[in-house]
């Protein structure tokens, strides 16, 4: 059985193919277009995903689109009604689009379809799972586990802005769930549009910043209760109620009333690009705290009502690491599963795992062998090393093969002990907002200047942006306190204190940029400013060649770890072919590019292949 999961016409569309309850390709539209968040009917990630099973579209069983379009426009209708006379540029700016595509989805997704292949309008079936039930299944289905708590939490589907469920086989039995306009994730993304960020996009920088706030301060202090006071209430089982006279996300063009948050701050929305002040870090952090709390909150109440030792974890919230390292440092469940593209672009993997295993019944889960149904998130595309050499022959830069893995590696690893910054392309693309170790710039994390290297020269984004160390799996605890498997890359773990540097008295009191770049460690290129790190652990099942590279690394240095950013830089997709790989490479401050077998190296570099 074969079936077709889409996400599409909001943020991050992306298709997704199960054949026979096995995950067989997953990708972001994105990564084809090359436009970052891309929206549109991801065409060139539908005919990914065919051509990776061998199969044409006549020979789908069911395409599975991630949410139903019908009860989301009941939504929006009534709640302009309900705010009348307020939101009418929202409603005339957002009825076109309806009008013309997302009211007649069927239409369009057969249109659209017919782009990729002829078949049997009438054989096809279209299936519409709710959003959150996408979201769930997309974690649920993909775990090993064969019974589960299930809690999604991001903006908001139709209505539903959270979810707890229970997973049991082939079934998902919803239990509970939070209604619009209160969300924890629009609460959340209000802020990142107050302080200057991109909603649907920004958030994780948000999630950076906040370290950087005092956690001491009389104004972090302040923040906290004029949010809790005026903004929202939190109830014992994690639900809330948003004050609407502060926000206009529900009606409006913007996500909150600029002037009543002035008011209740004290200072104004701060412009992209301008410099922080501590004003901003402290507000930040109070939210950050806040929205921990609230996490907190639904994930106990989730284990009360399922009474289960497993949770599955989806939705926009779930990317926030900081607060899923709080539920595993909890004790709330013995393994927790967070599906890697937990956003809206996992829906489509949700909505296909839903069709097979709930819609057609099948309690066929096949395992792999992994720790979950996913490879490790390796569901992209691969590319052959004609492919490869193709780029080489038209560019001509300077070149050498490496005959065997282990060669590879070992060159590499000496590379980057040296101090070169290496960007390394290999196997099938990752599926999810995360590199991890096929679509990678990595560093050296002991090289105290690298954060600020990295993020400057490499990847042209804000200085403040921390970086991810990968570590070898069997090494993890070395490292990190209270450690467990962490393959996404969606865990936050405190760095070992024995690894610590004593820090002055009034470090928090320290300004942004002497707090960045106050050396914290003995790794302190993947020390955040709280001690932290957001932990990839690479296990030799998954990802072997990466396990390697760090082994070759740890040979030369002592530590089998490295810094893992993502192949890319600001405001553009991670890169997904050889070409995009060569391209990126060119325009950055990298030294050298391995990519298959071979590592390229640009004219100025003389260092020896």
């Amino acid at each position: 059985m074969n079936i077709l999961g889409i996400s599409a016409f909001y943020h991050d569309s992306a298709a997704a193919l199960v054949q026979d309850g096995k995950i067989v390709a997953a990708a972001q539209e994105e990564r084809f277009s090359r436009i970052k968040n891309d929206k549109d009917f991801p065409l060139m990630s539908v005919k990914y995903c065919l051509a990776e099973a061998g199969l044409q579209i006549d020979e789908l069983d069911a395409v599975a689109f991630y949410d139903k379009p019908f009860l989301k426009f009941e939504r929006l209708l009534e709640t302009y009604y309900s705010f009348a006379p307020r939101g009418i540029r929202s409603f005339l700016t957002a009825m076109p689009s309806w009008i013309k595509e997302k009211i007649f989805i069927k239409k369009v997704l057969r249109s659209e379809l017919k782009k990729v292949g002829s078949y049997n309008s009438h054989r096809l079936k279209l299936l519409f799972p709710e959003h959150h039930l996408s979201h769930a299944a997309s974690s649920y289905f993909a775990s090993n586990f064969s019974e589960s708590a299930i809690l999604t939490i991001d903006g908001v589907g139709e209505w539903a802005t959270a979810t707890i469920s229970k997973g049991t086989e082939n079934r998902i039995e919803l239990l509970k769930e939070l209604h619009f306009p209160h969300s924890v994730g629009l609460f959340y993304s209000a802020f990142t549009y107050f302080l200057g960020f991109t909603v649907n996009s920004d958030e994780y920088k948000l999630m950076g910043l906040a370290p950087y706030g005092n956690p001491d301060s009389i104004q972090t202090k302040k923040f906290r209760d004029l949010i809790l006071t005026h903004l929202i209430s939190i109830a014992k089982d994690g639900s809330i109620q948003m004050n609407q006279q502060y926000f206009t996300y529900a009606y409006g063009l913007k996500m909150v009333s600029d002037d009543k948050f002035q008011q209740l701050f004290g200072f104004t929305k701060r412009k992209p690009g301008e410099e922080f002040e501590q004003h901003h870090l402290d507000l930040a952090l109070a939210v950050q705290l806040i929205t921990e709390e609230i996490v907190i909150k639904l994930a106990t109440h989730t284990k009360e009502l399922t009474n289960c030792n497993k949770l599955c974890l989806a939705g926009g919230v779930a990317l926030n690491c900081v607060a899923n390292g709080k539920i595993e440092q909890s004790r709330l469940f013995d393994e927790i599963f967070i599906q890697p593209a937990a956003g809206d672009a996992g829906g489509a993997l949700g909505a296909a795992l839903a069709g097979y295993h709930i819609y057609f019944a099948n309690e066929n889960r096949p395992a792999l062998g992994f720790m979950d149904k996913l490879q490790g998130a390796f569901l992209g595309p691969a590319f052959s090393e004609n492919q490869v050499e193709a780029i080489i022959r038209h560019h001509s830069p300077a070149s050498k093969k490496y005959n065997s893995p282990e060669a590879l590696c070992e060159k590499t690893a000496e590379l980057i002990a040296l101090g070169y910054v290496v960007g390394w392309f290999q196997g099938r693309m990752e599926f999810g907002p995360r590199a991890l170790g096929n679509r990678s710039i990595l560093a050296d994390p002991r090289n105290e200047e690298m954060q600020k290297k990295l993020n400057l020269k490499i990847k042209f984004r804000e200085s403040f942006r921390p970086f991810a160390p990968a570590v070898l799996e069997e090494d993890a605890s070395h490292f990190f306190e209270n450690v467990t498997i962490s393959p996404y890359m969606l865990m936050v773990h405190p760095v070992k204190n024995s690894l610590c540097n004593a820090m002055p008295d009034n470090y928090h009191q320290l300004p942004l940029f002497e707090k960045l770049y106050t050396v914290r460690s003995s790794i302190p290129a993947v020390t955040h400013v709280d001690f932290s790190a957001r932990i990839q652990t690479v296990s030799h099942f998954t990802n072997p060649l990466f396990h390697l590279l760090l082994q070759s690394f740890k040979k030369i240095t002592g530590i089998g770890l490295l810094i893992n950013t993502s192949f890319n830089v600001k405001d553009e997709p991670i890169v997904c072919s050889p070409g995009d790989a060569y391209a990126c490479f060119l325009k950055t401050g990298m030294d050298f590019l391995v990519i298959g077998n071979y590592i390229l190296s640009k004219g100025e570099n003389r260092h020896p292949l």
